[in-house]
């Protein structure tokens, strides 16, 4: 017992001492004495003391903190930092679900569900007694032995029988090796070299990569079956080419048309895939077609995917890329690369192209910066905009809020992503610089609205708000507090630090806050202060805890703090 009491009371003395809070009137030689009790420990504690100058981002935020648990205990300054150590780990926990989203299925995964599934497949394989459907045009651009079979059996739906030299190929190996012209990956079960070696030869080598002939495909329209077709704006609908109009209704003229491939299309989106279903069922009752071998047309309204998205649309679907670098811009003005990168999510979303929708997240999160912040988040809390780039932009905003209290930024937020903010326990600030943006927030809310009505009919007269502009004494503080009534109550006044702020303090004597800090209230100050931030069962403390955010300075702060506590403990023992 004797011991424990005596570390309680030495070690805040020798906290105070050794940061700087000693009192002028403690005596000379009771500190020279603490500062000689033990040479290993003054050098842990100057240690500890160089690490935190060099680790905390202000100063004083370390300062305020060693102020507020100069009077601890070990055992309370031991349970704030568990406090700290749980959100801690529960802000990990967080981060990784915001992360989180379904993973967009790539062109190798798509193509082998689509080899699988035999959707829109157009010609049929038979060999060894077994029946394969299979795609023309990946078939023909991925193997020469393919390429002049299919060449000699034009027309959809062709039935071709196959005989291969290579002995010993069973049909479920002939099965394997589809699928590989689909994938670029051999089945596992199939490992004897030497026939796949004889096979290759056969088959005029080994298949290239995937993307390289995929990429083949996109560049040249080779083996092309179908057609899209990027209109400007719609027409009537007439069927007569010669009045300048398509089938479909659309205005062919200022159209853009891109060769591409069915199987391709119906592979990598559910929307294009049902299309081609559609049109494939169609083309089978007009038998007329069918000798022809027309490009399936596929009408794309401008209204909906512009034409300047084509290349960017396509090397999405081929090659799994998204490149703004390919859309269309005009010499100047226009859209901005972020914009068009909002614009491209949507269409991902309306095409089921997911790859191309994440890509598009991930290139406007590598655009974000201070000056976009508030546009991306208003566009990802609209029902058409991105909730994951959303809540990346809330954890931006989090993280920084600090300095984005202090500049232009913060003026741009509107209340419901400060309100998103604030009510984070992981907010990047300490209390009082919370409070302080919110007030000037709302002051800037007010501003603007004694601007909005103006009773001059001219603005920027000699008599006008625009033009003098606004004192803080020229504020309503009653319609002030009408604004931040959303705000405030999510600032926690009993954890800003120093207690005695002006702001806060001032903010008090305005009526702006609900309710004042525990300490205003009387009682013993000090021992409310402290139970504000350290859960106790004890009865002074019941109902004034509130948990406190995991600002990282006063983390690193408490944590140094328990150190020293603890070597003290130990010291004494």
């Amino acid at each position: 017992m004797g011991t424990s009491q005596s570390t309680s009371v030495a070690a805040p003395r020798l906290l105070r001492e050794n940061t700087g809070l000693c009192s002028s009137s403690e005596p000379l030689n009771q500190r020279k004495k603490a500062r000689g009790s033990s040479s290993s420990l003054a050098t842990l504690r100057r240690r500890l003391l160089l690490r935190r100058r060099r680790s905390s981002k202000c100063p004083d935020h370390a300062r305020y903190m060693r102020e507020l648990l100069s009077g601890c205990s070990l055992a309370e300054v031991s349970a704030l930092c568990e406090q700290y150590e749980a959100l801690a780990a529960l802000k990990d926990l967080s981060v990784q679900a915001d992360l989180a989203r379904p993973p967009a299925s790539a062109k190798k995964h798509d193509l082998a569900a689509l080899f699988e599934t035999r959707v829109a497949a157009d010609v049929e394989l038979v060999y060894a007694g077994a029946c394969f459907p299979a795609h023309r045009a990946i078939l023909a651009a991925r193997c020469p032995y393919f390429r002049q079979v299919l060449g000699r059996f034009p027309g959809h739906g062709a039935r071709i029988g196959l005989e291969l030299r290579t002995p010993g190929v069973d049909a479920a190996l002939f099965g394997a090796l589809l699928k590989l012209l689909y994938t670029g990956e051999l089945a596992p079960h199939q490992h004897d070299r030497p026939l796949l070696g004889r096979l290759a030869d056969e088959f005029g080598g080994a298949p290239n990569p995937l993307e390289q002939d995929l990429r083949y495909l996109l560049e040249t329209g080779d083996f092309a079956d179908a057609m899209l077709v990027f209109t400007k704006g719609n027409g009537s609908s007439s069927s007569s080419s010669s009045s300048g109009h398509s089938e479909y209704g659309f205005s062919s003229l200022g159209t853009l048309e891109r060769p591409c491939h069915k199987a391709v299309l119906a592979a990598r989106s559910p929307f294009f895939k049902n299309l081609v279903q559609r049109r494939n069922r169609g083309e089978e009752l007009q038998p007329e077609r069918a000798g022809l071998n027309l490009a399936t047309r596929i009408v794309l309204d401008e209204s909906v995917i512009p034409q300047r998205f084509s290349s960017v649309l396509l090397h999405a679907v081929y090659l799994d890329e998204v490149n703004l670098a390919l859309v269309c811009r005009p010499l100047e003005g226009g859209p901005t690369s972020l914009e068009d990168a909002m614009e491209l999510y949507q269409i991902g979303r309306f095409l089921e192209l997911d790859i191309l929708s994440q890509g598009c997240e991930d290139l406007i999160l590598e655009m974000l910066t201070p000056n976009n912040l508030a546009t991306v988040l208003a566009w990802g809390a609209r029902p058409y905009g991105s909730a994951w780039v959303y809540r990346q932009a809330v954890n931006y905003l989090r993280d920084e809020f600090q300095p984005f209290s202090q500049s232009p930024v913060l003026l741009q937020l509107s209340a419901e992503h400060l309100r998103e903010a604030l009510s984070s326990d992981f907010l990047q600030a300490s209390e009082h610089e919370v409070l302080q943006a919110v007030l000037k927030w709302g002051e800037h809310q007010l501003v603007r609205r004694m601007e909005d009505r103006e009773p001059n009919l001219l603005s920027h007269t000699a008599h006008s708000v625009a033009r003098k502009g606004v004192k803080k004494r020229d504020l309503s503080d009653v319609e002030l507090r009408e604004i931040l009534s959303p705000l405030l109550p999510l600032v926690r006044m009993d954890h800003v630090l120093p207690a005695n702020a002006e702001t806060l303090a001032h903010a008090v004597r305005r009526g702006l806050l609900p309710t004042p800090p525990s300490h205003m209230l009387g009682g013993d100050r000090d021992a409310v202060r402290i139970h504000a931030w350290i859960r106790s069962t004890s009865g002074c403390a019941q109902g004034v805890w509130i948990r406190p955010r995991l600002f990282m300075p006063y983390y690193e702060e408490a944590k140094a703090v328990s150190l020293i506590f603890s070597q003290l403990a130990t010291s004494n023992f």
